[in-house]
């Protein structure tokens, strides 16, 4: 990738705009006849075309190759993976515990690694959520993953996780949560040994910051505490297989370039990280951060 500084913009639901190579970000039209760079612009929406400006989400992208040009789809196969309700089972009424998920044996990345724990709702009708943990202790290399069904909310519980998304990169740790926007493509790698955590896939109205109410002005999770990626791109990766989660399942097909080839955005649909360890508690006890 280009640009491995790992530089961050800061801001939930900003409007960004960040180029890695200076003067691809077209200046006053979204889409021209001729991208600076002979790039592609396409569009990215997270919410209905008709949304109300303050709803709105999306970002346009500047990249080197369109999104669409790849091979034809076939069902690929990852039984631990539930959406919604398809799949429902009979549950007893008793409370039920679980046992930590093993660190698996074999090479395993992040989508083969992935086990649904509780799931409701319908992907097709955007409702409902679903809880997983994920297990993996390889990285995926030319292998990338896109959700059509809804956004996900990674929570690394063990192991140093980095985010190859199409925005650029976010590098998020335990204490650190991460969310891809739906239609995001990315891919996880482990650079610190196996990696393990909690995963919530939303299918319904995007996750929003909570309102303060009576508590005041300040406080819980402060907007600029939330980090977005600088634009980064691959160079020269070659092929890729993309998994695409459509309607509750799992596609497989193969690209001849990269994916992460987006030179520069701009919007406010990105993936974002947030360090737990800023939330601001409102009552009788609060903290300040030590100096470093």
């Amino acid at each position: 990738m280009t640009d491995t500084s790992l530089r961050y913009q800061s801001g939930f639901g900003n409007e960004f705009a960040t180029e890695a190579i200076p003067g691809a970000l077209t200046q006053g039209r979204n889409s021209p006849q001729r991208v600076p760079h002979e790039l592609y612009a396409e569009l990215v929406s997270g919410t209905a075309f008709t949304a109300p400006r303050a709803e709105n989400r999306r970002s346009w992208l500047y990249r080197r190759q369109p999104s669409v040009v790849s091979g034809a789809y076939q069902p690929y196969e990852q039984a631990g993976w539930v959406s919604g309700v398809e799949r429902g089972s009979v549950m007893p009424p008793e409370p039920l515990r679980w046992n930590p998920f093993p660190i698996p044996a074999e090479p395993q990345d992040f989508i083969d690694g992935i086990r649904t724990v509780a799931s409701n709702g319908d992907v097709e009708a955007q409702s409902g959520i679903a809880a997983h943990v994920y297990a993996c202790n390889r990285s995926m290399e030319q292998r990338a993953l896109v959700n059509a069904d809804g956004e996900m909310l990674l929570v690394p519980q063990q192991g140093r996780i980095v985010l190859t998304t199409e925005m650029g990169v976010l590098d998020v740790k335990p204490g650190e949560i991460a969310l891809v926007p739906r239609g995001v493509v990315f891919k996880v790698g482990v650079l610190d040994g196996p990696s393990r955590g909690y995963i919530c896939e939303n299918y319904g109205a995007l996750f929003r910051l909570p309102e303060l109410g009576p508590i005041g002005s300040n406080g819980l999770a402060n907007a600029r505490d939330f980090l977005a990626p600088v634009a980064a791109y691959e160079d020269g990766a070659g092929s890729y297989e993309l998994i695409k989660k459509f309607g509750g399942r799992l596609w497989r097909s193969t690209m001849k370039h990269s994916p992460f080839n987006v030179v520069a955005w701009h919007g406010n649909l990105t993936p974002i990280k947030y360090d737990t360890a800023n939330f601001m508690t409102i009552g009788s006890i609060s903290f300040d951060h030590p100096d470093p």
